[in-house]
This record gives structure tokens, sequence and C-alpha cells, in this order.
């Protein structure tokens, strides 16, 4: 299923991404299109994209576009869940259709030498996205991240469109002071 909103949001993604090589001019152009398209999700996201999971949050593939280097979400919040503190190596835009998304940032103190241990982190800002809200990041190198719905907040829906197939990404152990390298599994449409 597709909608005239989706194909017109996924045609003028693909080509300011294209135009564009700087990560922060694609989230500069892109996320006033996220802003349009969380108003017509209604238009296109079918039950599939909705499914949700006890184990963790669902990702729901919408649209993967390789050629274009971008590949389009819905995720899916119960509550009490949440992501594990990670960064996703691209840009991203991020655009909530349902509830109230968290985000809880984590800043590097310790040099970004490129290695895997010896990384440290300490407790950020956070971010309170409400419905309709869009937020953006870039890799600075790192968009070191938690993200969820508190247990008593009710559930969520976001799309999030990355800057290429988002497929695995950097968790981090804070405690451990290390990252690893990680398969994301989602589902299909």
């Amino acid at each position: 299923m597709t909608s005239p909103a989706l194909d017109r949001f996924i045609s003028r993604a693909a080509a300011f991404s294209q135009s564009h090589s700087e990560p922060a001019d694609c989230v500069l152009g892109i996320a006033p299109l996220m802003l349009e398209l969380i108003d017509e999700a209604s238009t296109f996201l079918q039950p599939q994209h909705r499914r949700s999971s006890a184990e963790g949050y669902a990702r729901n593939l919408i649209r993967n576009m390789p050629e274009h280097g971008l590949s389009l979400y819905a995720l899916v919040w119960e509550p009490g869940q949440w992501t594990p503190v990670h960064d996703h190596g691209s840009w991203g835009v991020v655009g909530v259709v349902e509830g109230v998304l968290e985000e809880r940032s984590y800043v590097r103190v310790s040099p970004d030498r490129g290695v895997d241990d010896n990384i440290d982190l300490v407790r950020g800002g956070i971010l309170l996205l409400k419905q309709g809200a869009v937020t953006s990041f870039v890799p600075n190198p790192d968009h070191i991240h938690v993200t969820g719905v508190p247990a008593e907040r009710p559930a969520a829906i976001s799309l999030h469109l990355y800057g290429r197939t988002m497929n695995d990404f950097n968790i981090y152990d804070v405690a451990g002071r290390t990252r690893k390298r990680m398969h994301v599994a989602h589902n299909e449409s």
C-alpha cells in the first residue's frame, strides 16, 4: 500500500539527500518534509506498520531505498520500552505520530580514537517529543542516546528516516566503557 503523501515524501527526501552531501544540510531540508508526512500518517500506515512486541520496541520497515541511501521505519513503543544506549553512524529525521517519545542523550568525554573501549560517557539532556514533533541528528561523530517511553506514559509511534539502510548500529555499555556493532532486526512490510 502506498499513498500520494508517502510517495511525495520519498521522492522529495531522495532528491534532497542526493543533492546534498553534508548531513546537516540533509536534515535541514528533510525535517520540514517529515513535519508534513506525520500529518498524513493515517493515509499510509497500515496494520503491519503498527505492529508492537512485548519483547521490546518494534521496528517496522515502511520503505528501504538503498539506491538513494535511505530507509524509513515506523517504530512502535509500548510503555516501558527503550533502546539500548546507541548511535546510528548516520543522519536521521524523526517525527512523532502518536504519544510522547523521550530521548536521553549522552556526551562523550573521552577522545574518539576510533576504538571500541575506554569510552567515557556522561548523561546529557533530555528531549520530550509530543505528537507532531520532529527532531533530527547528525553523526558528530556520534549522536549517542537512549530513546523510549517511560512505563507511566502511553504507547507511542514514530517515523524514522535514516541516511542509510539502518540494519546495524553501535551499542554502548556505559559502565563497561565499551561499544560494539550490533545487527538490528525489523519487521518487513
